[in-house]
């Protein structure tokens, strides 16, 4: 199964801006693994891996699909993963 680096994930996923970004974002401890704190930038994820972070002040749940191989344009970057926090928002308002 193919995997790929935490931080370059995030970056091909588009949850920020460049490297640099995500590396202090996991640094900072606000990236979880499948519920485990991470602060490793060369953390390993892949397909069916649950990433929980709070970017911005907002709470995204994603699961991952696929490591991606580059930044493409969004379109793009929003097939590599599953937006499961639409559903806690759905849940919120109910």
């Amino acid at each position: 199964m193919a995997r790929q680096r935490l931080d370059r994930w995030l970056f091909f996923a588009r949850a920020v801006k460049s490297r640099t970004q995500a590396q202090k974002l996991i640094e900072a401890g606000a990236v979880r693994v499948n519920s485990e704190r991470e602060t490793r930038t060369d953390c390993q994820v892949g397909a069916g891996d649950v990433l929980t972070m709070t970017i911005h002040s907002r709470l995204l749940v994603w699961k991952g699909r696929d490591p991606g191989e580059r930044r493409g344009p969004p379109f793009e970057a929003q097939t590599l993963y599953e937006d499961l926090s639409r559903d806690l928002r759905r849940g919120a308002e109910a």
